[in-house]
């Protein structure tokens, strides 16, 4: 049996510049997806998230004897379609094996996976990290393989402070989720990036969940676990060339989880290498709450496993028309789209990464195509309407404003009826369900008054309540008239053309 190494409690980290300049980081990352099918990868049960624990169960995702597995052809399309957006090769023909190992929420004790015949191999994704100069650093990060399997079920450990198994009183299991189809994606060894390999690997599950997402085949939240990232790392001497030993950080769920677990098993494995000790392979905890990794178990070689081909499923051979058919479904690549989106609106990359970040791209395109222009669509979703949304606590497509809204909004703001201060107000019309924007309009009374009557006596009064500002533009002091229009629109509820209040002032004081 290996000797296990227990690592102090306290450790002294590497600062990371430090780091950097003595080490050559390598990265691998594996990404698990689950699949959005109606049911399970080898029986019928459904798949629906929140259901009552143990309710979505049969003999086959239970391990049951005699109970016989048949593939699920959606689950086959959607790793097919995967891979070929990640640029991979498609196996003609590739098996299943199991994968032998003992864990309480796996109920076969072994998991129905993919070993040495992938559906999926030999791709490659670019991914775009930004850099000083703001255009970007382009990394090409190699994709070894795209294999299926089944998810295992999820253990509840009651009683303990942490929610992990130590300290609790005992533990509950839900197969619920056992079954369900799970993709994972494995990259090769990524070296190279540096001082920049924590956002290479941000950047690349970044990049990749907006592709599961525009491909359909899963919601990709990772809050949710329907897409968790394994961080492979390993340090080796600066410019040696060779790799060092590695961990593999488990289940980490966000986006800058991904950077903050980089950046630590990076300092932690300089200190441990610099103190003169090894590293165990091993797989190492993420903890959110301190931003640190701990000791999981010691990672398995592939022999532990004693995999062996699968042998109550056939073989899948998918047909190379069938294929070619799926690669004619594939949606416009999503940075390929960014790109493009950019350039046609004229958006700064900052502009950009602000629309991508809100979760805003779709519905910016949806409101520009109603007719509204970029800047004031982007004006609209990312001030506004991000505003509310945070206040609301939902994500910015879920507002109950549409894009057809916003358009004409602006549209009622284009034409004059209305200007910015009065477009919220029809905002606060559309949150409370009132009606359409003209309707709202109309019932609370907000175009804007174009009356010259009306707007030729309220300057009137404006300049007889400040006679000290009205010398000030006889006098030549034209910007002084920015006090008497704010009295103009006081006056009227701010439902004043203030262009024409401007040209009114000017004439009665030339």
């Amino acid at each position: 049996m290996t000797e296990r190494r227990i690592e102090p409690v306290e450790m002294t980290l590497v600062p990371f510049d430090e780091v950097v300049e003595r080490f050559d980081p390598a990265l691998g990352l594996e990404v698990h997806v689950e699949l959005n099918t109606a049911s399970k990868m080898f029986c019928g049960c459904p798949t629906e998230f929140g259901a009552e624990p143990n309710t979505q169960v049969c003999p086959t995702c239970l391990g049951l004897p005699g109970a016989m597995p048949v593939v699920n052809r959606k689950a086959v399309e959607s790793a097919i379609r995967i891979g070929l957006a990640l640029n991979c090769d498609i196996a003609e023909w590739c098996r299943f094996a199991r994968k032998n190992y003992f864990y309480p929420d796996m109920p076969k004790n072994f998991q129905t996976s993919q070993y040495d015949e992938p559906i999926a191999f030999e791709g490659y994704m670019d991914v775009t990290v930004p850099n000083e100069e703001g255009d970007g650093e382009t990394f090409r990060v190699e994709i070894e393989r795209a294999h299926m399997e089944e998810d295992t079920g999820k253990s509840l450990h009651v009683g303990g402070a942490t929610g992990r198994i130590h300290g609790a009183d005992h533990s509950l299991v839900d197969y619920n989720r056992a079954g369900i189809p799970l993709i994972e994606i494995v990259t090769k060894p990524i070296v190279g990036a540096g001082a920049k390999a924590p956002e290479v690997a941000r950047a690349y599950v970044a990049q990749l969940r907006d592709l599961i997402v525009a491909l359909g085949v899963s919601d990709a939240r990772m809050e949710q676990g329907s897409m968790r990232a394994d961080v492979n790392l390993s340090l080796s001497p600066k410019g040696s060339g060779v790799l060092g030993t590695r961990t593999e950080t488990k289940n980490v769920n966000s986006l800058r989880s991904v950077e903050r677990a980089v950046r630590f098993e990076m300092s932690r494995h300089a200190a441990v290498l610099e103190s003169g000790q090894k590293i165990l392979q091993e797989t190492r905890h993420w903890h959110e709450d301190t931003g640190v990794t701990t000791s999981g178990r010691e990672k398995s070689d592939a022999e532990d496993y004693r995999y062996f081909p699968e042998p109550d499923l056939v073989p899948v051979a998918p047909s190379r028309e069938w294929v070619e058919e799926l690669r004619g479904t594939l949606p416009e690549n999503p940075t390929a789209r960014r790109a493009r989106l950019q350039g046609e609106w004229g958006f700064s990359d900052l502009e950009m990464r602000d629309a991508v970040g809100a979760g805003a791209l779709d519905v910016i395109e949806q409101t520009i195509a109603a007719g509204t222009a970029p800047q004031a669509a982007r004006k609209w979703w990312l001030g506004e309407l991000a505003r509310r949304a945070n206040e609301q606590g939902v994500d910015v497509p879920a507002l109950s404003v549409t894009p057809a809204d916003v358009a004409r909004v602006q549209a009622l703001v284009d034409e004059g009826t209305l200007n910015d201060k009065l477009a919220r107000q029809v905002f606060d019309g559309l949150f409370a369900g009132e009606g359409t924007p003209d309707e709202i309009v109309a019932a609370r009374g907000l175009a804007i008054v174009s009356d010259e009557g009306a707007l030729s006596a309220a300057v009137d009064n404006a300049i007889a309540a400040n006679p000290d500002v009205a010398d000030k533009i006889r006098d030549g002091k034209v910007a002084a008239a920015g006090a008497l229009i704010g009295a103009v629109m006081k006056e009227m509820r701010g439902q004043a053309d203030a262009g024409r209040v401007r040209e009114l002032i000017l004439e009665k004081l030339s």
